[in-house]
């Protein structure tokens, strides 16, 4: 099989190909095109020219294509989710059962928000004139999705542009391209074409992408070094940027709480997706206290935790090195896993490690894998130093039974998401985004439907 890019309605092949590995076995199934800058040049084109009339739909007539793309998403479950899992190694229920139905609700979300965009009131701000304000679509949107989350990131993306009235040419990671296609052809039966059009390609494609001048806006889902690399090329078209970058979430957790249920709460939002995502309960800050009694339960309910079974594989043989050689530097005290797991895929053991300093690497890069480092805390203020001292500020969690002390420091953590008593959950209705190296703009919500607009003043003289 070879997958293809979808363009202007219809399915568009290429004259370079790609493997594509399924990362439970490392085994090749099948191909993807790469697209160079015909490709881009025909998906951008075809976006282009399919925005005026898009354009100048109603937020009415958006809204029902949306709603009956989301249909369209929820019908064809099985199939997507076949596509999604052959290329990540999820858990196949877990696609079913929480990401698609994900999806097929944050479509809606979009789609409802899509006809209440608010603004300012009009009104005669300077004698003799009426003032009030637009929200217009920007244009042509270029989107770059990673390999986390293939079909869900696609969605955070396209819905809302859509929603607002842009038009799109989405790059998926090259690892995997295909719920994306799916989704495109889905969208092909309610949308006009050009309006969702689908390229797929390495870091060049994505660089051609970027660099074209047509786009008036780049989205990207990735690493802060991505981010870094696209902030780069759009800068010199003035192109507006929306960059949700990496994560390594803090985890603060204190003296007072059920030690198991925590640890067993913490595991869950560490190993999800086997830590590949960039709000995973990643840095676990654990007061002094209870420090010894946190870390055995946390050892048990992660040892408990069966790769293959409970979570997928890492999403290639470049990720498990990485994370192996980020292991394999570390002089810290491994509690359990910290090596491969099997000789078939690229599986890691659930990890746990304590005794790190705040400089070392574990600490302040992202492992984006099933690992969860320890650290000490003696008091709040330290709790929240270690906190806030890594270049990442997407989210972070506070497990305490003090009301109190939970409303002061979700002031002081610098980071765009605190969940208190849970990590991890998702709200359509409810901004995600972070701080600093995690980059700017929100997904989901109101917000994240206005970032994909501009503002115009109109002033009528009278």
């Amino acid at each position: 099989m070879t997958v293809a890019n979808f363009i202007n309605g219809n399915s568009a092949t290429a004259g370079e190909t790609s493997a594509l590995i399924d990362p439970t076995t490392g085994e090749e199934f099948g191909r993807a095109v790469i697209s160079r800058a015909a490709e881009v040049d025909a998906a951008v084109r075809a976006a282009e020219a399919a925005f005026p009339a898009w354009s100048r739909t109603t937020p009415g007539e958006r809204q029902l294509a949306l709603l009956k793309l989301a249909d369209l998403l929820e019908a064809d479950a099985e199939a997507v989710a076949d596509a999604e899992v052959r290329e990540t190694g999820k858990i196949r229920s877990v696609v079913l059962d929480e990401e698609i139905p994900q999806c097929v609700d944050q479509i809606r979300f979009f789609a409802g928000a899509a006809r209440a965009l608010g603004t300012a009131a009009a009104g005669e701000y300077i004698a003799g004139a009426t003032s009030y304000q637009r929200r217009e679509a920007v244009g042509v949107i270029a989107q770059i999705t990673p390999w986390n989350y293939p079909l869900m990131m696609a969605v955070w993306k396209i819905a809302p542009a859509l929603a607002a009235g842009n038009t799109v040419v989405l790059k998926p990671a090259d690892t995997t391209p295909s719920s994306s296609v799916l989704l495109a052809s889905l969208a092909a039966q309610v949308l006009p074409a050009g309006v969702f059009n689908v390229v797929l390609g390495d870091r060049d494609t994505g660089r051609l992408l970027v660099e074209h001048p047509v786009p008036a806006m780049v989205s990207l889902t990735g690493s802060t070094r991505a981010g870094v690399e696209v902030a780069r090329g759009a800068a010199a078209t003035v192109k507006r940027t929306h960059l949700e970058l990496g994560g390594n979430a803090p985890v603060l957790v204190f003296d007072d709480v059920d030690v198991t249920a925590a640890a067993e709460g913490v595991v869950g939002a560490a190993f999800y997706n086997a830590g590949q995502d960039c709000t995973a309960a990643t840095r676990v800050l654990v007061h002094s206290g209870v420090h010894d009694e946190f870390v055995a339960a946390l050892v048990k309910a992660a040892s408990a935790q069966v790769p293959g079974q409970d979570f997928g594989p890492l999403n290639s043989q470049a990720q498990l090195d990485r994370v192996l050689g980020l292991l394999g530097r570390s002089s810290a005290t491994v509690h359990c896993g910290g090596k491969r797991h099997g000789s078939t895929g690229f599986f890691l053991e659930p990890t746990v490690i304590s005794g790190l300093s705040q400089d070392d690497e574990l600490v302040q890069e992202e492992a984006f894998a099933p690992v969860v480092t320890v650290q000490s805390f003696a008091n709040d203020d330290e709790a929240v130093q270690l906190a806030n001292g890594v270049p990442q500020g997407l989210a972070s969690s506070i497990w305490t039974r003090d009301t109190s002390r939970a409303a002061a420091l979700t002031a002081r953590l610098d980071f765009g998401i605190v969940w208190v008593n849970t990590h991890g959950l998702v709200a359509s209705e409810m901004p995600h985004g972070g701080f600093g190296a995690s980059g700017y703009g929100k997904d989901l919500s109101m917000h994240g439907l206005e970032d994909y607009t501009r503002v115009k003043h109109v002033m009528i003289a009278h």
